[in-house]
């Protein structure tokens, strides 16, 4: 008879759900410069093809691996919102709360965190959206947030406590600065966890420079974006002055390893933002994993080769397992014990042998989602 012990069950950060149905599809060859502005394409033809419906069925497909790959909580970073041609739905939010409902379904505890979206980026003035970006754009900020406030009293009408909201930029790029102000301010006024990607691609550096003199990290700190409910996604591509700033705000950055792998993005400079004191999370992001155990080895793994040295965030942190899931409920605004736990099988071949000591040390390194044998 197997021997199953119970462990925190991770938190997964930063997931877009629909993303899932990009796996392999994402891989047929492209040109010798394919990276991930051309991945980006074949995401928008996905996207496109989604109705509220079919946002439910792939929403609840991965929900389900999640729950059986050990997540206990997810966080949703939504920005799929409208019909094809740009226009809302009769519920503003139908898209929404197809994804929050299959999360319930699943029993994972769900922190929804829908995302603006205004333009294409920056050059010389704002780019219009591309057709495969209508859906997820709003005309103004005031819309925008006029959603939020709809799903918030959603949410709470439900009165289970199962589907929380936060709010989230889709990053520098997709909204002008006065969106990224009044974004940070409504999730001060409410108590608000704050999602933004940032210093993920070194294109979005210099469009940023371009236009606001500064990095992302320092733009979002002029808006008032920065602070301890706030979370920087990626966060890759930084300058000594960005991690200071992120560590003086409290900020958290949530890493998604094979995600960032599989698109090329770069290196997280882990150690750094350990020596500099900046809480970390990870996501599985794009789903072409979904594994936590997978996400948590790649991140220790990275930090091991960025100095080329063993004793990396696993050993400063020691439960390094502990750790991430900790930093993940603060990023999704979570109490400790809302993702509940998992039980782990000590008899998998994964962790055949272990010493019952050494289980934190086997999480970070050796063991993967089949160890799993009583979701969260």
């Amino acid at each position: 008879m197997s021997r199953v012990v119970d462990v925190p069950a991770m938190v997964n950060a930063h997931s877009h759900a629909f993303q899932r149905d990009l796996r392999a599809v994402a891989e047929r060859p492209g040109s010798p410069d394919d990276d991930f502005w051309s991945w980006r394409t074949e995401m928008f033809r996905l996207a496109g093809a989604l109705e509220p419906e079919t946002m439910r069925d792939v929403a609840a497909r991965v929900y389900a691996e999640m729950a059986a790959a050990g997540y206990g909580a997810v966080g949703e970073f939504h920005y799929v919102h409208h019909r094809r041609d740009g226009t809302p739905y009769d519920d503003p939010n139908a898209m929404a709360v197809a994804v929050a409902e299959a999360a319930a379904g699943a029993g994972l505890a769900v922190v929804l965190l829908p995302a603006a979206y205004h333009r294409n980026g920056w050059d010389g003035g704002d780019r219009p959206l591309e057709p495969g970006q209508r859906r997820f754009g709003d005309p103004d900020v005031e819309t925008f947030l006029a959603r939020v406030d709809a799903l918030r009293a959603w949410a709470a009408a439900r009165g289970d406590g199962a589907v929380r909201v936060g709010v989230a930029a889709h990053s520098v790029r997709a909204v002008p600065a006065e969106w990224l102000r009044a974004i940070g301010a409504y999730a001060v006024e409410h108590g608000l966890v704050l999602h933004v990607h940032a210093h993920e691609q070194r294109r979005e550096l210099r469009e940023c420079e371009a236009e606001h003199g500064c990095s992302p990290v320092e733009l979002l700190l002029r808006c008032g974006v920065l602070g301890p409910r706030t979370s920087v996604i990626h966060g890759i591509h930084v300058s000594d002055r960005d991690v200071a700033v992120l560590a003086e705000t409290g900020t958290i950055v949530v890493s998604c390893p094979t995600t960032e792998g599989n698109l090329g993005d770069g290196f997280l400079p882990a150690l750094r933002y350990r020596d500099a004191g900046v809480r970390l999370a990870i996501g599985s992001d794009s789903q072409v994993r979904v594994d936590p155990f997978e996400e948590v080895r790649e991140l220790e793994t990275g930090a091991r080769r960025e100095r080329q040295t063993r004793h990396a965030l696993l050993a400063a942190a020691g439960d390094l397992w502990s750790e991430l899931v900790a930093n993940g409920c603060a990023a999704l605004g979570l109490a400790g014990h809302e993702a509940g736990t998992v039980g782990v099988d000590l008899d998998h071949a994964d962790l055949r042998g272990v010493q019952p000591d050494d289980l934190p040390l086997a999480l970070a390194t050796c063991a993967s989602a089949g160890v799993v044998a009583r979701p969260a």
